[in-house]
């Protein structure tokens, strides 16, 4: 195992107020949630659906290998499911998903070993129409990021898991060859991401292989099939459809009032379906129009069409695979469909399920507990010299961009006479300044506006001499630059996280499928914040 950091949840920058509340575990969100992290209750196994016999043999039927008999076994016996998911990227998508692979593996072990039986199940995300956000990926290399982008945009918003690779994923595939190098994940990306496979088929392939040691079980919910067994949460949504509405009114009231916000926005006509054409297979927004007198019960509208609520209904019994859920629905219809014990989720899905919280109520009369996935930075063994070099912790990386990273590293490494006449200038400068300005604020508060002002350009000018010394080490020393340049591009790409912008397939190929037991492990461990951890 490498050693591993905890820091504080809010060391990572851009999560929400909720988030971080609920991340923290205070109890001024509890009200909007059924349990918080490290809440043990929800590892007593749910009572199993009525339709468990045929979910399980759907999971069968897409889980047909000897790694996954064990697990498949154990849901026959009865054993309970940690659930998390995600949309299906190019060639494996970014590093938070096997992030949250690792966590859903981590807590099914956890229940197992306390109370009940629990297995791990991927919801492969198949049924999002948003395409520009899974068609890339990018991998670090030495000098730089590569971003692969598929070529190919369908010319509908159809589903993205059902999007057919054709032959342009083959020099897409070189490349990840050229970065990668030569190993068994990079086998695995190739065997996985071929024409003629779909983004669905090929996500689920690789993730399958990677986490085969572990049990994972992975779903894709978006058939036929599936879709009849969830009818009664769709056909919810459609029939009590103003009643839904209502209550996610009054919850994003309620969030605001309490000082947080609501993750998705609830617009008067808005819903919580979509429905798929059957014409060129868009996924189009079905939205609730207000009743008038021609119709009193309201109708619905999906692009230039319009439906009763008889209409989707009947749509819902012929074709359920027509009807699909949106953000705030789809872990309610999961939750049916597979019994959950707990949902592990990003900081997004666990600002939804205060949301959704009020829909799981009404539906299935329980609401399931949710947990957050595994934060963690890898650091690799070279960017690990860098930061204990320069005396860097993760904390102040995320703080900094390349070029003021470049700035630190440069007045660290200054030499002592210089930053000490600096300093004595700097500290000099301010006390003298401070008994002026009072005295002339003191004397009229015009004059005192106007000494602030000129104060301040002198201490501007305090600063750039900062500047200006460490600027002329940095040129002095080359290596400054590139060393907050790599660290930068490493750990914080962009001033944004790295798990949420490199490949996951660029750490598995340098470390090995066995990558996945390792996060596994790290996500076992009881850190309620961020970890860096040390490859």
């Amino acid at each position: 195992m490498p050693s591993s950091d905890c820091y504080p949840i809010d060391v990572v920058p851009g999560l929400s107020r909720l988030v971080l509340g609920f991340c923290a575990g205070d109890p001024g969100v509890r009200r909007f949630y059924p349990s918080l992290p490290r809440d043990t209750g929800w590892q007593k196994r749910c009572p199993r659906p009525g339709h468990w016999n045929e979910m399980v043999a759907v999971l069968a039927g897409q889980n047909a290998s000897a790694e996954a008999a064990p697990a498949l076994e154990a849901l026959r016996a009865g054993a309970g499911t940690i659930l998390t998911g995600q949309q299906v990227g190019l060639l494996g998508g970014p590093l938070y998903t096997p992030l949250k692979a690792a966590t859903a593996v981590a807590r099914a072990r956890q229940a197992t070993a306390a109370c009940e039986p629990h297995v791990a199940i991927f919801w492969l995300a198949t049924e999002d129409h948003d395409f520009a956000e899974i068609n890339h990926v990018t991998f670090p290399s030495r000098k730089e990021s590569k971003k692969l982008l598929y070529p190919k945009t369908p010319a509908n918003p159809v589903r993205v898991g059902g999007v057919v690779l054709d032959e342009t994923i083959e020099p897409l595939m070189e490349q990840a060859w050229e970065l990668l190098g030569a190993s068994d994940a990079t086998d695995a990306l190739a065997a996985a991401y071929r024409p003629g496979r779909t983004f669905g088929e090929a996500f689920g392939v690789f993730y399958r292989k990677a986490f085969a040691a572990q049990g994972l079980l992975v779903l894709d919910a978006a058939g036929r099939e599936v879709h009849r067994l969830g009818e009664p949460v769709l056909r919810a949504a459609i029939e009590r459809a103003d009643e839904m509405h209502a209550a996610l009114l009054e919850r994003n009231k309620a969030l605001e009032a309490a000082g947080y916000h609501a993750q998705v926005a609830v617009a008067p006509q808005s819903s919580l379906l979509f429905l798929i054409d059957e014409r060129n297979g868009s996924r189009m927004a079905l939205k609730r129009m207000q009743p008038s007198a021609a119709e009193p019960n309201g109708v619905w509208q999906a692009g230039r069409e319009t439906f009763t609520t008889a209409d989707l209904v009947g749509v819902l019994a012929a074709e359920p695979e027509r009807i699909s859920p949106g953000a705030l629905l789809r872990p309610v219809l999961q939750d049916f469909l597979l019994g959950t014990s707990l949902v592990v989720g990003g900081p997004a899905e666990i600002a939804y399920f205060a949301q959704s919280a009020v829909l799981y109520e009404r539906i299935l009369g329980r609401v399931t507990a949710a947990e957050p996935r595994l934060s963690a930075t890898l650091i690799e063994p070279g960017i690990g010299e860098l930061l204990r070099k320069h005396e860097l912790g993760l904390e102040r990386v995320f703080k900094e961009s390349a070029d003021s990273l470049a700035q630190l590293l440069a007045a660290r490494a200054m030499p002592l006479e210089g930053k000490r006449k600096l300093a004595a200038a700097g500290t000099a400068l301010d006390a003298e300044l401070s008994p002026l300005l009072e005295y002339m604020k003191a004397m009229d508060a015009g004059l005192g506006r106007s000494a602030d002002t000129s104060a301040s350009k002198m201490r501007y000018q305090m600063n750039r001499l900062r500047r200006l010394a460490a600027n002329f080490e940095m040129q002095r020393e080359g290596s400054l630059r590139r060393h907050a340049e790599a660290i930068e591009r490493a750990l914080n790409p962009g001033g944004v996280l790295q798990e949420r912008v490199h490949g996951a397939a660029f750490y598995f190929a340098r470390y090995g499928f066995e990558l996945a037991e390792t996060l596994t492990e790290l996500a076992g461990d009881p850190c309620p914040g961020h970890k860096a951890v040390w490859l």
